[in-house]
């Protein structure tokens, strides 16, 4: 996968952006990618893997843990799925693909409302309840991920990981973006408080839980990929039906219209509202996804424009609005556009 650098200053204040958030959060390191009209135009790495004094410098192989960015990774998964014919509908009933002990629960939710995080339910210690009905409103809750990655699962009767590895990943030659049980150099440390009871990763390479790293060069690409609508370099990697699948509005009609909206995970931009994680500057058709490390994914398909941050910190300082400074950071990028 070739994409010629040519590298200049034009998103100087993005770079400064990024560097005055990872002043905020208590990281040790962090890193901004951007591709404009089919080039590198702007790549940067700062600070260390580690707090310790001879941890490894940020660079490009360095792999940043993603954190909730994976989701769009289960999103391609599930849209192969859908066009493979693995699964018929994503408005069938997760019942069909899964059952659960507590089945009666699951009743009426189907694949599109897990998709969106609308389908209403939350998991309080062990025990699974009911937060709203189907497609009534809008949660972000770990649930529906873990019930998705097994509809998937069953469904195709392969992992998360092995759709990914056969059907784009080795496609692309990707050597730094997958999920790992055991640590090795490149991978950065995780920043966050001792008593953090919300911070697990996980040993399972399947794709099933949150241990997930890649550089912010390949995650660039990847983004490319889907800006591209599957193609790279003039060669088709995968269907522009799969890409579209995941990157439209699959949300239910929502009561709420300033709750987010939601492709196949990804958060899109269609109508305006005020819940969204993306920009207010951001146009209509761009898509975007967040980890609580701060690993940002933003696609401007309008602009032509892939844009990545990453950082090595787990969750929110005290005062610190994350989703506002995500926002801001869509909006830093429109600003250099515009002008």
């Amino acid at each position: 996968m070739i994409i010629n650098k040519k590298i200049n200053q034009d998103f100087k204040t993005v770079v400064s952006h990024v560097k005055k958030t990872s002043e905020v959060v208590d990281g040790s390191g962090a890193a901004v990618f951007i591709i404009k009209n089919d080039e590198i135009v702007t790549e940067e790495y700062w600070g260390k893997h580690s707090k310790g004094s001879s941890a490894r410098h940020i660079q490009e192989d360095t792999q940043f843990h993603v954190a909730s960015v994976r989701k769009n990774y289960i999103g391609f998964a599930a849209a192969y799925a859908v066009y493979e014919g693995f699964i018929k509908s994503i408005d069938d009933l997760v019942t069909e693909y899964h059952s659960d002990n507590e089945s009666t629960l699951f009743e009426g939710i189907t694949i599109r409302h897990l998709l969106t995080h609308t389908h209403g339910l939350k998991r309080n210690g062990k025990e699974t309840q009911r937060e709203f009905l189907p497609g009534e409103s809008w949660a972000y809750r770990g649930i529906g991920i873990d019930t998705l990655t097994k509809v998937i699962e069953n469904a195709t009767g392969t992992s998360i990981a092995e759709i990914l590895a056969e059907q784009a990943f080795n496609k692309m030659s990707f050597t730094e973006t997958g999920w790992y049980s055991e640590v090795n150099e490149n991978l950065v440390d995780v920043i966050r408080d001792s008593d953090n009871s919300s911070w697990y990763d996980g040993k399972s390479v399947s794709g099933n839980e949150r241990n997930m790293y890649v550089s912010v060069r390949e995650l660039a690409k990847w983004g490319y990929l889907h800006l591209k609508q599957g193609y790279i370099n003039g060669e088709k990697i995968v269907s522009s039906e799969i890409i579209n699948m995941a990157t439209s509005l699959q949300s239910p009609d929502l009561i709420d219209k300033e709750l987010p909206q939601n492709g196949f995970l990804w958060f899109v931009k269609e109508l305006p509202a005020s819940k969204s994680e993306i920009g207010e500057l951001v146009p209509k058709g761009s898509f975007q996804i967040l980890g609580y490390t701060g690993v940002t994914l933003l696609v401007i398909p309008q602009y032509d424009l892939v844009a990545v941050r990453a950082f090595n910190s787990f969750g929110s300082p005290n005062g610190f609005d994350y989703l506002a400074d995500v926002r801001s950071f869509g909006d830093s990028i429109m600003a250099c556009l515009l002008n």
